[in-house]
């Protein structure tokens, strides 16, 4: 069994690649050694989106289901495409996920989606999908600023071709560890570490629980 975790931050050792790895822990020990598990940074590949050629649809066509682009990103689609699970992980820009990760996702998610009269799926199997969020905003923030329905349409979209995700938001991240090196007087120091000392444990167990549920 082999679980992916691909982290849709350019930084490798903060919030979001944290989660992700303690996702990655809930799934290993819960797999008692039978389950491999990968973390994947997007940056890491020189890629972009979707061009609307529409190959993916041909009829008959040799890449009907999967996208035709070559480039660095190709080898890691074919990897996910045979995952037994993912869990996409992202920073929150302007009120979204990260330009990368969409450009992952457009390629991944849409050639799998027949476009029949139902929108049928074409992915090689189900399997148990998560989406992991970071972001600077409060919980309530969240939802005075409708997040959620901006979220929501990508999740619905892996929600058709995989299963429902499982969602985790973690809020109110330290975006930096030292506030005095940057213009950010609008936020409090003191207050976003004494939240992240007493949250972001929490957030990292519930990560360890989203990847052993995808085992379990």
């Amino acid at each position: 069994m082999k679980i992916y975790a691909v982290n849709g931050s350019p930084r490798k050792r903060m919030n979001t690649a944290t989660l992700l790895e303690s996702a990655l822990e809930g799934a290993r020990e819960a797999g008692n050694g039978q389950v491999e598990t990968e973390l994947l940074h997007v940056y890491d590949y020189d890629h972009k989106g979707c061009i609307s050629c529409l190959e993916c649809k041909r009829d008959g066509g040799a890449s009907y289901g999967k996208c035709v682009l070559k480039d660095n990103l190709s080898p890691v689609l074919e990897r996910l495409s045979e995952a037994d699970g993912i869990i996409f992980g992202s920073p929150i820009y302007f009120y979204s996920i990260t330009g990368h990760l969409r450009s992952l996702l457009e390629r991944f998610l849409f050639p799998k989606i027949a476009y029949d009269v139902a929108h049928s799926s074409l992915a090689k199997k189900k399997m148990p999908t998560a989406f992991i969020y970071t972001m600077n905003v409060t919980e309530q923030q969240l939802v005075d600023m409708n997040f959620q329905d901006k979220l929501n349409s990508m999740e619905l979209f892996v929600e058709r071709v995989f299963s429902k995700p499982q969602i985790l938001h973690a809020y109110n991240t330290c975006q930096v560890e030292d506030f005095s090196k940057y213009k950010m007087e609008r936020f409090s120091e003191e207050e976003k570490k004494a939240y992240r000392e007493r949250q972001f444990p929490l957030d990292k167990q519930k990560a360890f629980e989203i990847g052993a549920s995808m085992v379990q």
